[in-house]
């Protein structure tokens, strides 16, 4: 019976992600002796799936849409990250047989903004969108100890909601009531995904030092980061470093070393 320890990425869809990728190469560099799979979630089935794979011998795994929150159901503890989120992507499997939840979403995009110089302590910050997505990255963001975080959402009570957790330095309000300009604007929302930009003004936009979008592609290119580059945007990136970041704080939680994220992005993104 082999004593390599298993582990997998869990979602629907699920036979894009990248997670295996990552992970056998940070296994690689770090000597660790793991697998790493994808398994596809059937609708319902989440709490059986992923305790047969626990049974197995799966020591962790991570989780992918739409089961963030099927998973933080699932934990017997989770980290404050993943209370403040009240999803988790990662699942660790504990000496006393208990089940660990953690959210890394939050601190893998902190950690690629300050590689990439965008501003964070004392800045003026807008988060577009107020959905799972924003609610995830929005303890690590606070605790960069910003100026202002405002949320601007389509439905404005969803964006009111979110920012009332945190009174003291964040707002939430509607598209049409943004103004003034933002060090950093943040692309929270799914739109990107549809090749849809959200109806932030142009001048909103082009007033920015930089702009980050959470989602990411094979080309570094989204809609939201090409309207940003239209207008002059100076520091303008997607959100592959993010994933890059999480990824590697789950492979830390579970093995307990830290791959090096600069030979990590070399090797995926070398250009």
């Amino acid at each position: 019976m082999s004593n390599t320890d298993k582990y997998a990425v869990l979602g629907n869809p699920i036979e894009h992600s990248m997670s295996p990728l990552l992970h056998e190469f940070f296994a690689e560099k770090t000597s660790q002796d793991l697998t790493y799979g994808r398994i596809l979630v059937e609708t319902g089935t989440f709490e059986k799936t992923v305790r047969d794979f626990f049974k197995s011998g799966g020591r962790g795994c991570n989780v992918t849409v739409p089961c963030k929150l099927d998973a933080y159901k699932l934990a017997d503890s989770l980290s404050d990250y993943a209370k403040a989120a009240g999803a988790v992507n990662t699942l660790k499997v504990m000496e006393d047989g208990s089940i660990y939840g953690d959210n890394t979403d939050g601190r893998g995009l902190v950690y690629d903004l300050k590689r990439l110089s965008c501003p964070l302590a004392g800045a003026r910050i807008l988060i577009i969108g107020a959905g799972g997505a924003a609610k995830g990255i929005m303890l690590p963001i606070i605790n960069e100890d910003p100026k202002e975080i405002v949320i601007a959402n389509r439905t404005v009570s969803k964006a009111q909601a979110l920012a009332s957790v945190y009174p003291q330095k964040v707002k939430g309000c509607g598209f049409d009531e943004l103004e003034g300009s933002f060090d950093l604007i943040i692309n929270a929302s799914s739109s990107s995904l549809s090749g849809d930009v959200p109806p932030v003004k142009d001048e909103i936009i082009a007033g920015a030092k930089a702009v980050y979008d959470l989602m990411y592609s094979k080309t570094a290119k989204t809609a939201f980061t090409e309207k940003a580059l239209s207008l002059n945007v100076q520091n303008v990136n997607d959100g592959f470093g993010m994933l890059i970041g999480q990824a590697i704080l789950s492979f830390e939680l579970w093995r307990g070393v830290k791959p090096d994220f600069d030979t990590a992005i070399k090797k995926f993104r070398p250009c």
